[in-house]
Order: C-alpha cells, then structure tokens, then sequence
C-alpha cells in the first residue's frame, strides 16, 4: 500500500485554490491498459483538465479485485472516509472496474455510498459518463458494475477451460511434484529444458512442465511404502512411524505422518495419470472438494514409478476399510473395543485392522469426545485440549507453506535454518511463525498466550490467533524483535493501541515486506 500525503491537511474548503483529491489505484491481471502506473497518468491528465490537486494515493498493488480482505488500501480509504480522517473532498478511480470486480454488484456501489456518506465524492475518469447521480449515469454505472463481475465469472471459465486441455494434453498444472517425482521443464517440441527446483517456475509462456522420476532412494521408498501397505498390511500410521524411525524425510524435509503416507497411497500420478480438478477454490468462493466425475484425467502421460496392480491393490484395501459404515456400525465397534480394551483411544482404534479410522470417527461425529458421548464412555479427562491440540499441529506446516509460497510466488527467498527452525527471507530478516490457541475464561472472555523465540532472536514473530473454537484463523500479529523484550504475550480482545497497532486481518503486510521489486521500477 502507497499513501502520499500533502502538507496542507486541511479540507479544501479551508483555503482557497484547486479542489483536493485523492487516487485510489488497483492492479489487475492485465498488462500494460490497467497497470497502476498508467492509472496515475490518466488520473492526473484529468485532474490537470478539471483543476484538481491529487493529494494522497491509495495503491493496492496486488491481484486482489474480488475480495476487500486482500486489499488494503481499499480498507485504509474507506476507514479514513468513514472516521473523519480524510484530507479531500473527491476520490479519483480510472474506471468502475478498478473498484473491484465484485460478484455482488451491491458490494463496490457500498464502498461507494460510504464515500458519498462522508461528503467526498467519488469519479471515474475513464468512464463514459459523469458520476453526478443522474438516471442515465446510475444506469450506465450498474451495467459496468456487472461487467466487472462477469468479466471474471468469465475469466475464471475460459482459465479452467484451457488449463484442462493442457491436463490431457499431459502437461502439470502447479503444485509441487511430490516425493519421488520431480517437475521437468520442456519446451513446445518437447524437448526438456531442465528440472524445476521447489519453488521456481517456467520462465517462457510457451514452456511446459512435466512429471519426471527423481532420485532413486525416493522412488525405492514409494516403492517400498505400497508393498508394507499391501503385502505386509500395515497401516498409514505404522509406515509413517517405521519411515520415521530410519531418518527418512519427506519432500519438505519434514517427518513422516500417517496422511503424507495416505497421500502416497492414493494419489494416480505415481502410476503416471494426471488428475485435476480435485478440489475447486474459483472465484475467492469456498474451496469445495469435487466428485470423482467431476475430475479431469490424462493417462499414461508421465512415466510411473508404482506397478499399476500394487496401486489397484491399494486403493482395493483403502475403499473395503473405509467403506461406509452407519453411525450404529460405529458406536457398536467402538463399545466393543472398549469392551475388549478396557479403554478407547485413536492409538486403539488405528491399531485395529477392521472398521473405520480415528479420523473418519472424528468427522462423523466432529470429534471422538463426542463419539465417546454416546456410547457412555467417560475418558476420565478433559480430552478437548488434546482434540484441539491434534487439529493445530495438522494445521500448523499448511500455514508455514502457505506462507513460505506466498513469499516466494512474490518473487523473494525462503531458507530454514535446519538447528534453529527459523525461515530466512531474502537473506535480510528472520522469521519465526507461532499459533496461538484461544482459550475461554470462566468469564466467558477470550484470551491467547503468545509464546515468543527469544532465545533464537528472530527478527519478526508471526503470531497467528485462533478464533474460538479453534478451528478457523482469526487474525495476525506481525511482532518485531525491537520492540518485544518478553518471552510471553497475553493478549485480550483488545489490547491498546500498543500491541493492535501490530494487528492484522492478512499477512499481505509481510508479503509487502518480502516482495522483490524489479529494478527499473524503482529507478
């Protein structure tokens, strides 16, 4: 985010000469038309034409057009409208789009009306038409506002469409390769161009990228993992453990878990198929998970490092031990292994060859407290620490990725540091990433304890706060070194200008921070 200020701060109203104005630019997908330099160039010919002084700048320099969270500039606009903190009386846009191309039309004429509501009038200087309220301009007004919404409805298809096409045609749609496979670059003949490190990308728009073998001791493993799993019968949990125990890692450098196993076990891309469309996230909606019908597969497009009948044979035993039981089928094998056992446990229940998962129990049920509910089996204990402790150590390396490719798609650098666990970011600063529980007073109130690396002096804490219940990520505190000398913070709702002022509701303020701006930019 960009703001310039002047020096006058004062309405215009409060001295005479041109009419104080503020920009609010917004990068989009296209190229050269819409770039926020060529915004500020069609924005200041027409304040020179209308005898406007632009006074301050709200940039949003990001592809952030379908949602107000991942836009900050359009937040900080629309606060200093609505709290009496603006310095102008018009805010300049190039056209209606780069208010947002909103699915719900409702949403950018909203941000709109609360500009108007503070006495500073909005104007699109690219527009057709001038924004003075009249029946013809609301009309014309409303019609771009639906085109900007449908431009990306249309976008979104005519991207799916061709990504696709390149799915049959055997290319690799993003995502890394996975362990033992790598990710090869070619060219439009197909010739191969070199292997595609974690986080590097094709450099050409003519380039490809394909599944390759990679290194021999990863490809044994795999191997090795679908014969346990098939002719030895053991389970997830079991080869992760033995995987584990000989100091084998896996793609990330990270231990072995009983999911990473699963994924092995049932992913088609180890018998050489490209599958897409598994899980669709278009358009900012939520991400939904797609049925089988609903993928798009290619076959025999890569080379396989898995025979074809120990993958049948495998996804054969996955679909016999997590076919559907009924709830009744659940909670009468769950009293009969408290029965046999004594007591019931995750470790109990993934320990036994027959019947559902902990985890297919927990999402049944939302959880195994309350599967232990209704069979009248007291644990004795307050499980739901544990519960909640579980889902935040499954959560916590997704958020590190998420954000170490967040980085790294903005062009910067990521290294951990393998003794200490700190990330490394462009080799400037260092980076410690903690979640932070909510937990619940008796009171009712909300409190979370931030635990700060001290000891390893990271240079920026990321604390991630829960919302209650645990489960969704409610906000984030960026904590710079310099001004945390403690090791504990026990932060309220609200804490004081002192600590929110470290507050926010994304991390595109980090991203801000670890983005790599291309030299003739800045000359």
């Amino acid at each position: 985010m960009t703001v310039r200020k002047n020096r006058n701060n004062g309405k215009s109203g409060d001295r005479k000469g041109p009419i104080r104005a503020a920009q609010y630019l917004r990068m989009s997908t296209e190229h050269q038309q819409y770039s926020t330099e060529n915004q500020a160039d069609a924005i200041a010919h027409y304040a020179e034409r209308h005898g406007l002084e632009i006074v301050r700048t709200y940039a949003d320099e990001g592809i952030s057009g379908l949602q107000l969270d991942r836009r900050e500039a359009l937040q900080s606009l629309i606060a200093d409208a609505t709290q009496g903190r603006a310095d102008y009386d018009m805010l300049l846009v190039y056209d209606v789009s780069r208010f947002g191309r909103f699915q719900d039309t409702d949403e950018s004429a909203y941000y709109e009306y609360l500009c108007k509501k503070a006495g500073i009038r909005v104007e699109y200087c690219a527009e057709q038409f001038v924004n003075d309220g009249s029946m013809p301009s609301s009309i014309l007004k409303m019609i771009r506002r639906s085109q900007a919404g449908d431009y990306s409805r249309d976008l979104s298809v005519k991207v799916f469409a061709g990504q696709c096409r390149l799915i049959r045609m055997g290319y690799r749609q993003g995502g890394p390769a996975g362990y033992g496979l790598r990710r090869m670059r070619i060219d439009q003949t197909g010739a191969e161009l070199g292997l595609l490190e974690r986080g590097q990308h094709k450099c050409l728009q003519t380039d490809r990228v394909i599944l390759k073998p990679g290194p021999e001791n990863e490809i044994q493993t795999v191997q090795r993992i679908y014969r346990l799993f098939v002719d030895k019968g053991r389970r997830e949990g079991e080869i992760a453990a033995l995987l584990n125990a000989e100091g084998i890692v896996t793609d990330l450098g990270r231990p072995w878990r009983a999911s990473t196993v699963h994924q092995v076990l049932t992913n088609e891309k180890y018998i050489g198929n490209n599958v897409f469309n598994r899980r669709s996230f278009k358009l900012k909606a939520q991400r939904v998970r797609n049925p089988p019908e609903e993928w798009i597969r290619a076959e025999g497009v890569f080379t396989p490092i898995v025979d074809i009948q120990d993958y049948r044979a495998a996804q054969a035993i996955i679909v016999e031990r997590s076919r559907r039981f009924s709830d009744e089928e659940i909670l009468n094998h769950l009293k009969a292994l408290h029965a046999r056992h004594g007591l019931l446990s995750a470790i109990v229940i993934d320990e036994t060859h027959h019947g559902p998962s902990s985890g297919a129990i927990r999402h049944r049920f939302g959880s195994l407290l309350r599967a232990y509910a209704l069979i009248g089996y007291d644990p004795g204990r307050d499980y739901a620490y544990i519960e909640d402790n579980r889902h935040l150590r499954r959560m916590f390396p997704t958020v590190v990725e998420d954000t170490l490719r967040r980085i790294r798609d903005l062009g910067g650098k990521t290294r951990r540091e393998l003794e200490s666990g700190l990330v490394v970011v462009n080799e400037e600063f260092s980076l410690s990433l903690v979640i932070a529980r909510c937990e619940t007073t008796k009171a009712g109130a909300h409190r979370w304890t931030i635990r700060l690396e001290t000891g390893l002096l990271p240079d920026i804490s990321v604390a991630v706060r829960m919302a209650p219940g645990n489960r969704d990520i409610l906000d984030y505190y960026l904590l710079p070194a310099i001004d945390m000398n403690v090791a504990k913070l026990r932060l309220a709702e609200d804490n004081g200008i002192g600590l929110d002022a470290y507050r926010f509701t994304s991390l595109e303020r980090l991203f801000d921070l670890t983005r790599r701006i291309a030299l003739r930019e800045v000359v």
